[in-house]
């Protein structure tokens, strides 16, 4: 039977002027929800912005020409192509974009280890699409422009000489004019860039290819027609795009840049709401606890329990309008003063970025707010329905409200999460599946559940363990405030456990980094079959080089043959080395010191056989036996990126006899008692003749890498960090409500004698302990988390404990969340502590 409509207009008013009642209560839950709408703002703009910057320097590749002729996917540009276009009445100039590779070398003779990319400089300065940071454009022959970085790197300023080799051979001294503009630059930005005027292009560059045209127009021609008609002419095998629509086809790949971008700021986003939806659920929870006498008073008067159960979903509907706005103001703010901030003050080159997002982020996001919200009081709004009437005869004071459903099905779904998600781990850690890091990330996931269902009886035993510390240095205090958080067992797991989801959350990914990173050259070493490998321009290596690395003696030189062989009806590179002077620990090389006359290892084949013709090859072919090495068919790769197939030497000399193969690279290890730095000295002594011929190196690999897992540890700290704040209002609001309930107990203990600084520091210790049992206890979790998931990536050739034990940096970052879960404890005390150091002991007395 529906209510009348005066007795619902009659619990309108009441819920309304209940929740007035309540606000002082909910501030600090509101503030969480704010903290996680507005995170949510800037997470959607910040991936905007950075989409918007790709986008940006994509068009400015782009440059000013009217029509751009581009190859179709990527391939270069027919010969004649230029002179073709530039006879079309309508064009007014043509520019040639010609690309290829070089090397800067250094003071010593030596290249940089990157290739540079070598870009012709049109002689019409309005076709021009590079930028320029200093200095002027060069013009005559020997005469450069170099980015920035590269140029720093090898002691150049403008005006100064710079070597560069020769596309011929040989090298070339050449003075330095200008400095590119990389910075906002996809095409040169990931490189050493070298600027050419374009006649003189082909002096410096191999591997030269044409892979654009930028035209001029003649006044008053329409760029769309001249643009249908260069496709005319040139054929179907080019793209002739207007300036506008060539800069809308240089976006395209940032859409999906977006999604993927999106993607990743929306996890930590929802890890931050997770924690606020524990947040509001909680103080929900102990504030309908504290009011369960009113509520059965309610049900007295004739209130049944759906409406009690839309009382409390209208004050969480109410609170999470207000909490949304407040986010989306604080978001906007926040957006806005990021976006002055980073046009004004970071170099950013001619892109310019809005970290504001659209109106229906705003939309959806305050709508996330009140849905979240909605969601996080469902559980206490069924709690309170369950108060029965009787319940308005107990003393007033905070009771505890019945927990809907079946405890045994409870029981049941937390351990199947817990035993599905064990086994998830351990298949990911030590199965060799596939997709480890999948398993245990799903693994991770059920298993922390489970732990957040037993959370009451796993956390008050770190309260414990932790008031152990501080009995000793705060005496009464100390005792007084673990025995009130062990008493309130319930209360406590549950404002612990915001803090443990956003320290398991961080301490899981500064592990896992750590880890990895901290085994990274261990791990690059045991995969690569050399420390070293050669890489020349012209994709062999000069027999003198060879002789001078192995006159050598702190070097092992292991030559790698190839020859290009036709391989069950396709042109194949085949390649060998000797086995016996490669990294043992490399995949692929024990079942090459194993492999038989006849065999092979192919990439992508586990058995059966090939048929090689050419070389020495009979009429009717070679079959090769090919061996089953699993990870090992990659070998090929290792040793010459273009090989699909090894073999051993009796049979190279079979199949490619003299003249047939070429000396395509040379893997270079240190001798025994060779440390990598002499090593790396001995080769550069070497190589001094050849300087068209780079060394890649796995130490410099490692540091590469290792560079962007430090600045991925850095974004993931900073964005976890919202889920500490949230965590911290979650601690402070029932730090406020225990206040609110535990009134006569504090005038009590005022009365025998408490100083009101003691009561402080009571507080203080109550929310630090209420922090860091949640924080040691994410910490021990995202431990094994982190490690486990490191092992999925690294197998055992890197172990975690080692690492971590040797890794200061990983200790140093875990440290400091623990430092700042302590902090946060003591700054969320500062409001209770305060209100408890002001009370009066007679009214708190009074207080019933």
């Amino acid at each position: 039977m529906s209510p009348s409509p005066s007795r619902s207009s009659s619990l309108l008013g009441f819920t309304v002027k209940d929740f007035r009642a309540q606000l002082r209560q909910l501030v600090l839950t509101g503030a969480a929800v704010a903290v996680g709408v507005a995170f949510l703002v800037l997470s959607v703009g910040g991936a905007g912005a950075l989409v918007q910057s790709y986008e940006q320097s994509a068009a400015a590749d782009v440059g000013d020409a009217a029509v751009q002729v581009a190859g179709r996917d990527g391939a270069p540009l027919p010969a004649g192509s230029a002179a073709r276009a530039a006879r079309l009445p309508q064009v007014g100039g043509v520019a040639e974009r010609l690309t290829g590779h070089a090397n800067v070398l250094t003071p010593a003779g030596r290249p940089l280890d990157d290739r540079a990319l070598v870009t012709s400089v049109a002689a019409d300065p309005a076709l021009r699409w590079q930028r320029l940071d200093g200095g002027r454009w060069p013009e005559r022959a020997g005469e450069i422009a170099l980015d920035r970085d590269s140029a720093a790197r090898v002691g150049a300023a403008v005006g100064d000489t710079v070597r560069l080799t020769r596309a011929a051979g040989g090298t070339a001294e050449v003075r330095l004019t200008g400095l590119l503009d990389t910075s906002a630059s996809q095409a040169l930005g990931s490189q050493p860039a070298i600027g050419v005027p374009y006649a003189q292009t082909a002096t410096y560059a191999t591997g030269l290819r044409a892979t654009h045209l930028d035209l001029a127009l003649r006044p008053g021609a329409d760029a769309l027609a001249v643009a249908k008609e260069v496709k005319k002419e040139l054929g179907g095998g080019v793209t002739a795009r207007t300036h506008a629509g060539a800069v809308e086809e240089a976006k395209q790949s940032g859409r999906t840049m977006y999604a993927v971008v999106l993607t990743a700021a929306l996890s930590f986003v929802l890890i931050a709401m997770t924690v606020a939806r524990m947040v509001v659920t909680n103080t929900f929870s102990v504030v309908l606890a504290q009011r369960a006498r009113q509520l059965a008073l309610l049900r007295c008067i004739g209130t049944d329990r759906d409406q009690v159960r839309r009382i409390i979903r209208r004050q969480g509907l109410m609170l999470g309008v207000l909490a949304s706005a407040g986010g989306l103001a604080a978001g906007a703010g926040a957006c806005a003063l990021g976006t002055a901030l980073l046009n004004g003050l970071a170099d950013l080159g001619p892109v310019e970025v809005s970290l504001m997002p659209g109106r229906w982020t705003f939309v959806l996001g305050g709508l996330f707010g009140v849905l979240l919200t909605l969601w996080a009081v469902r559980k206490p709004a069924r709690a309170a329905s369950a108060v029965p009437p009787v319940a308005a005869l107990a003393a007033s004071g905070a009771a505890k409200l019945p927990e809907p459903g079946s405890r045994a099905l409870r029981e049941l779904v937390s351990l199947l999460l817990l035993v599905a998600g064990t086994g998830l781990l351990a298949l990911g850690a030590f199965g060799g599946s596939p997709l480890m890091l999948l398993a245990v990330t799903l693994g991770a996931i059920l298993t922390f559940f489970a732990v957040l269902r037993y959370a009451r009886y796993v956390l008050p035993p770190f309260v414990a363990l932790i008031g152990l510390a501080l009995r000793r240095p705060f005496g009464t205090v100390g005792r007084l405030s673990v025995q009130q958080l062990r008493a309130n067992a319930g209360r406590t797991s549950a404002a612990a456990s915001a803090m443990l989801v956003g320290v398991t959350v961080a301490v899981s990914a500064v592990t896992a980094i750590g880890v990895t990173k901290g085994g990274l050259e261990e791990m690059l070493a045991s995969r690569m079959p050399a420390v070293f490998t050669l890489d020349s321009d012209r994709d062999r290596v000069p027999a003198d080089a060879l002789t001078a690395l192995r006159a050598e003696s702190g070097l092992r030189v292991t030559p790698v043959r190839t020859a290009v062989l036709t391989v069950d009806g396709s042109r194949t590179v085949v390649a060998t080395a000797d086995p016996a002077a490669l990294n043992p620990d490399a995949e692929g090389v024990a079942a090459a010191r194993a492999l038989k006359d006849g065999q092979a290892l192919a990439l992508g084949a586990r058995d059966g056989s090939l048929t090689v013709k050419g070389g020495a090859a009979s009429a009717a072919g070679t079959r090769l036996t090919v061996v089953d090495a699993g990870a090992g068919s990659m070998l090929p790769v290792a040793l010459f990126p273009e090989a699909t197939v090894y073999v051993d030497g009796a049979t190279f000399e079979r199949l490619a006899p003299g003249s047939a193969a070429h000396l395509a690279t040379v893997l270079v290890n240190p001798a025994d008692g060779t440390g990598h730095t002499e090593a790396r000295a001995a080769l550069d002594r070497a190589l001094a003749a050849h300087p068209d011929i780079r060394v890649a190196d796995t130490g410099s690999d490692a540091v590469t890498v290792r560079s962007m897992l430090d600045r991925m540890m850095l974004v993931v700290t900073v964005l976890l960090g919202f889920s500490m704040a949230i965590a911290a209002l979650g601690v402070a609001a029932t730090l406020m409500l225990t206040v609110e309930e535990r009134t006569r107990e504090f005038g009590m203990l005022r009365a025998i004698g408490l100083a009101g600084d003691q009561l402080r520091r009571m507080l203080t210790l109550e929310s630090v302990l209420l922090a860091l049992s949640g924080a040691l206890a994410g910490t021990v979790l995202g431990l094994v988390y982190g490690s486990l998931a490191a092992r999925s990536v690294t197998g055992d050739q890197v172990s975690a404990p080692q690492v971590l034990a040797s890794s200061g940096g990983t200790v140093l970052t875990v440290l400091g969340i623990l430092a700042a879960t302590v902090l946060t404890g003591v700054a969320a005390s500062v409001l209770p502590a305060r209100r408890v150091r002001r009370m009066v002991v007679v009214e708190a007395l009074r207080e019933a």
